[in-house]
């Protein structure tokens, strides 16, 4: 199964880093703007049983996602599954591990793509690629707004 990592340190404290994600509007602030994304609804924040759901335009075909939190230990980790969506398996681990008064955030996915094994092998690279540019903007925006906090407090 392919896999995907991107990480980063913030200069601000775990927890700060933690309530950040806890924000109602994370996922809009998140949504980088190139990426046709609509959210649907967001239920139970980071808890084991919150559920996030999109709808995304795979070229002019909307399609539903909708990811459920299975596992949480704060302020260190939190872990989403697609339940219903566009890949035939997606594990979304978000961790966050204090290093140094700083953070550093992890974003660690397994995926499929329908298909199978070849087709992973033929579409695996486009997916990371994808994945490295809106993590890339979902970090620079946590750090942007983490260390903004961090700074003023």
């Amino acid at each position: 199964m392919p896999q995907f990592k991107y990480s980063s340190v913030i200069n601000a404290s775990l927890e700060t880093v933690w309530h950040f994600y806890e924000r109602p509007d994370i996922l809009q602030l998140l949504t980088p703007p190139w990426q046709p994304v609509k959210i649907i609804r967001r239920e139970g924040g980071l808890d084991v049983g919150a559920i996030s759901e999109f709808r995304l335009l795979l070229g002019p075909i909307p399609v539903k996602w909708v990811a459920t939190h299975t596992e949480c230990d704060r302020p260190y980790l939190f872990v989403d599954e697609q339940t219903e969506g566009p890949m035939a398996s997606w594990i979304h681990r978000h961790e966050f591990a204090a290093e140094n008064g700083m953070t550093r955030l992890t974003d660690a996915i397994e995926f499929a793509i329908p298909g199978g094994p070849v087709v992973d092998l033929l579409l695996g690279w486009w997916v990371k690629l994808r994945l490295a540019d809106m993590f890339r903007y979902r970090h620079e925006v946590t750090k942007r707004e983490c260390e903004k906090d961090a700074n003023n407090g």
